[in-house]
């Protein structure tokens, strides 16, 4: 059986300034088909700079497969990009939780929440206070934790190993800010190693 996956973000899920075969979904399945796993094509629902809500509208218009074997959920960070506060992001982070697991027929089991990357922490927040996007980012990554663990879907941090990656030219793309390929193979390893 060949197994189908959906990827919903923002940026950081269709690999801004690499090419969409080095994106994390794209790397996912290709570590899944090394070890005999029959996976389609992933797709992918996301854009460079949406937040919850802007994924939300698009998913209203979106129309996709009655159910998906796989699914993965990161956004946020450009809620916090916004100035927008934890309160107004936990409820439209929980309504798209809850819309994952039912794209995955229901199987929270199959739904994946990975961590909100730190921008705070790349060449690009020279001169912005870091500290402070790291503390919110904090504060945005303790709500997808919190909600994940409510609904039993795993919850995957993959910001504590960005941040040590964060300001090494190798793990970033050319704009200083997201990710090289290298560091998307980072988190396509820590998924893969939660998928049976």
């Amino acid at each position: 059986m060949t197994r189908s996956f959906l990827a919903l973000g923002d940026s950081y899920t269709i690999g801004e300034q690499v090419p969409l075969f080095e994106s994390f979904p794209y790397r996912l399945v290709q570590m899944l088909r090394q070890r005999g796993l029959s996976f389609f094509a992933p797709e992918i629902l996301a854009k460079t700079g949406w937040t919850t809500d802007e994924l939300s509208s698009a998913m209203d218009l979106h129309s996709f497969l009655p159910e998906y074997d796989l699914v993965t959920l990161l956004i946020g960070v450009n809620n916090q990009y916004r100035g927008r506060t934890t309160d107004n992001f936990d409820p439209e982070f929980n309504a798209l939780l809850d819309r994952a697991i039912l794209l995955a027929g229901g199987r929270k089991e199959h739904v994946y929440v990975l961590s909100i990357p730190d921008w705070g922490v790349t060449p690009f927040a020279t001169g912005k206070d870091e500290q402070k996007i790291s503390e919110e980012i904090n504060a945005y990554n303790a709500v997808c934790e919190k909600k994940s663990a409510e609904k039993g879907v795993c919850f995957i941090d993959i910001t504590t190993s960005q941040r040590d990656d964060g300001r090494k030219s190798e793990f970033l793309a050319p704009d200083g800010l997201h990710p090289s390929a290298l560091e998307y193979i980072k988190w396509a390893r820590a998924l893969a190693a939660k998928i049976s």
